[in-house]
């Protein structure tokens, strides 16, 4: 059986990501990048496609993890009937990438206890069985495994081949410190040297806290806030500057469906919008580093353009299927390369825009690059703002008029013509404002249904659709505008179970796909910040604590959650759950000061 979704805590590099079940099984990691095959794979499967398992014998042993301070540096206090053991999961920041490493380090507390080690290793999602070798280094052993392009070395205790696995089997007495080491390297090359490991766990945990330090806070859930803006930034490739949406593959939101999806990738929209959660705080840096990722991404002709991209900016990703992995629980089929990189969706130029012009509102400069770049987006954009589109959720039915995917364009032009007149820039202000205003008056007409007293999901439709909580966000209406309250209350009505918010009615067919998914967890943040801004604290506050009462113990979230059991669906950990946990904290916090000193009071993200 699958472990649940929420049982995996994180541990990243910035160039990759481990997740390590509360069992002490590292159950999913891909290497050399967190869109490479899995090297470990038993989350889409069983041990047999891949894991790293470290934890005592005793099977009635107990564990309580958290992170060191503001760190992905994992301490699982491991307690048993023959004493206790602390067990630190960490992987060193390296900053040229040009090796891989993750630490298991073992430290003994109280009594002697026995401990296992079992080692699978699967390149390429489960195809590559490696070959395999002892070696000693300087009187100590090691092990090597080579299979085409990859290779790995794994330092520590002995390790001894059983059933197509390796084995160790020690025991920790107390104050004894065990350090074992796994570290990726191209197979062509000499294996890296061994590392200080102590010193690599300190210099990782103070490369952290340095980028943590002194955030820019709106007062209200400090704590959740600032994991979720830690996760955010190890989502965010220290190399090349790409956010990819989540760290896995295929898991499904719906447990049994179809609904299987590959977020390893770089989504023009997933990430403007984690880069303006991070700006919002004072990560400015993070803000140059994407947009350099942007323009040499985009580079070319902008006619070329696509909603996603790959980590270093590749622009082929296919959608095929696996058969070597079975998907998790079960849930087939697990897919590599998402399909959405042929879509047209209207938006995405809109959240590049809003969120360039928060980088250049922070205080960053345009280059000589990035504004024409923006120039070339508008373009495109112009050329193209009347074509129906795949909307926001990537549907695979018919091409629509989704209204928050006009409100996107709305914004790219309401965010140039800022630029022109705002902060100087070059640019024909003049004739984007006209168009702008031909757009609202459209979105205006057709995007609202007075009937139902409500915006609605695409023009010449009468469903609701959760993404019209983000027309306040860019300032096309105001929280409190009658057609937002009048949107709100069928939300509440027709989208909510279990006190939860859905994106959509996936019974109604317009997906492509068959019905079914549990809520949308940034939808149910969305909620949140729209009851903040429109008044409704108390309503805001009930439902935030609801929503960060399933984040799990680490402080992570996956897309989904099942509003019953707690559980959660589809991949993990999900930059759009983190950042609107930001957004809808910053709302709540923005309120409270504005109760507390209405002149003093400034809005969120």
């Amino acid at each position: 059986m699958s472990r649940p979704i929420e049982d995996y805590a994180l541990i990243s590099n910035s160039r990759t990501a481990a997740l390590v079940g509360s069992d002490g099984s590292i159950d999913w990691l891909c290497l050399p990048r967190y869109d490479s095959g899995s090297t470990f794979g038993a989350l889409l499967g069983d041990e047999s496609h891949g894991q790293w398992l470290l934890r005592p014998t005793d099977p009635d042993a107990t564990v309580e993890r958290h992170y060191d301070a503001d760190s992905f540096t994992l301490i699982s206090h491991w307690t048993t009937t023959d004493g206790e053991v602390e067990v630190t999961d960490v992987m060193p920041i390296d900053d040229d990438g040009e090796r891989i490493d993750v630490v298991r380090c073992v430290r003994g507390l109280r009594g002697h206890v026995p401990m296992r080690q079992e080692l699978r290793i699967r390149f390429d999602y489960a195809t590559a069985l490696p070959w395999v070798r002892q070696v000693q280094e300087n009187g100590r052993p090691a092990l090597v495994a080579y299979a085409g392009p990859d290779a790995l070395i794994v330092r520590g205790p002995r390790l001894h081949a059983q059933d197509h696995a390796h084995v160790s089997e020690f025991r920790v007495r107390p104050g004894e410190f065990l350090p074992i080491q796994l570290s990726w390297f191209p197979s062509h090359r000499e294996a890296p040297e061994p590392l200080d490991v102590e010193e690599a766990i300190a210099s990782t945990s103070a490369w952290w806290a340095e980028w943590s330090r002194d955030p820019d806070f709106a007062g209200a859930y400090d704590e959740q806030v600032l994991r979720s803006l830690l996760t955010l930034r190890a989502l965010t490739h220290q190399g090349t500057g790409g956010i990819v949406a989540a760290v896995t593959t295929s898991l499904p939101e719906q447990f049994g469906g179809e609904r299987n999806w590959d977020y390893r990738y770089v989504w023009l929209r997933d990430a403007a919008l984690t880069l303006q959660a991070l700006v919002a705080h004072g990560y400015v840096a993070e803000g140059e580093h994407w947009r350099d990722w942007l323009l040499r991404a985009i580079a070319g002709d902008p006619n070329d353009l696509q909603i996603m991209y790959g980590l270093a900016g590749e622009r082929y990703l296919p959608e095929r299927e696996l058969t070597s992995l079975p998907g998790y629980e079960g849930a087939a089929p697990v897919r590599v390369g998402n399909a959405a990189v042929d879509q047209y969706q209207a938006d995405a130029i809109g959240h590049v825009m809003v969120a360039l012009h928060a980088v250049r509102a922070s205080g960053v400069d345009d280059t000589e690059f990035s504004w024409p770049l923006q120039r070339s987006l508008m373009g495109y954009l112009e050329r193209n703002w009347e074509r129906p589109d795949q909307g926001m959720w990537e549907v695979r039915g018919p091409a629509r008029h989704f209204t928050h995917s006009r409100v996107m364009i709305w914004a790219a032009l309401d965010r140039a013509v800022k630029a022109v007149r705002d902060f100087g820039l070059k640019g024909p202000a003049d004739r984007w404002e006209k168009l702008r205003d031909t757009l609202k008056d459209e979105i205006d007409r057709n995007g609202y249904d007075a009937a139902r007293g409500s915006f609605v999901q695409y023009y010449g439709g009468t469903e609701i659709d959760a993404s019209l909580l983000l027309l306040t966000e860019v300032g096309f209406c105001e929280a409190d505008d009658p057609r937002m309250l009048g949107t709100v209350a069928l939300i509440e009505k027709e989208l909510m179970s279990g006190g939860l918010v859905h994106r959509y009615r996936t019974q109604r067919g317009v997906d492509g796909l068959p019905p079914g998914e549990f809520p949308f967890v940034a939808c149910s943040f969305w909620l949140v910040r729209q009851y903040a801004q429109s008044g409704r604290m108390d309503d805001a506050r009930k439902l935030m604590d609801r929503m960060l009462g399933f984040c799990n113990g680490v402080g992570l979230l996956a897309e989904e959650v099942d509003p019953d059991t707690g559980r959660h669906a589809g991949n993990f950990p999900q930059a759009f759950s983190h950042l609107a946990l930001v957004w809808a904290a910053d709302a709540i916090g923005s309120a409270e000061r504005a109760d507390r000193d209405p002149e003093a009071a400034s809005g969120g993200v």
